[in-house]
């Protein structure tokens, strides 16, 4: 993912940039605005209950990855509703894909959900 890289969610357009290497925790001082914009940005993206299921389904499989093949059925939503989400998940470094002959494989972006994780994390207390 591009720093800067627009992406649509809710037909909004919205910029998503690297939170990984953004923000400090939002307790740890108060946010500016542009980082603000930023993290909301990504938390948009998974505000969407079929979007976080999505993710929760391709970042829980024991196997690490997800062929689109296969969510479909599970989350019983069209086929290009399903691209839709995983275009929108994927553009905003949530997602890692590699197409397989006609097939995509999707895989959890560690560093950025840890990234999204840690600015919502208290901050470390010294002893």
């Amino acid at each position: 993912m591009l720093e800067g890289t627009s992406t649509y969610v809710n037909m909004v357009t919205v910029d998503v940039k690297q939170i990984d290497v953004c923000c400090a925790p939002v307790v740890a001082s108060p946010l500016s605005d542009a980082e603000a914009e930023e993290l909301a940005a990504a938390f948009k993206v998974l505000s969407d209950p079929v979007r976080l299921r999505l993710f929760s389904l391709i970042a829980a499989d024991p196997e690490g990855e997800v062929c689109a093949c296969e969510v479909v059925d599970v989350l019983d939503r069209s086929q290009p509703t399903i691209s839709h989400h995983l275009k929108v998940l994927h553009e905003a470094g949530l997602l890692d894909r590699e197409k397989r002959g006609t097939w995509v494989w999707y895989r959890a972006v560690p560093a950025r959900l840890a990234g999204l994780r840690e600015a919502l994390s208290p901050p470390r207390r010294r002893r």
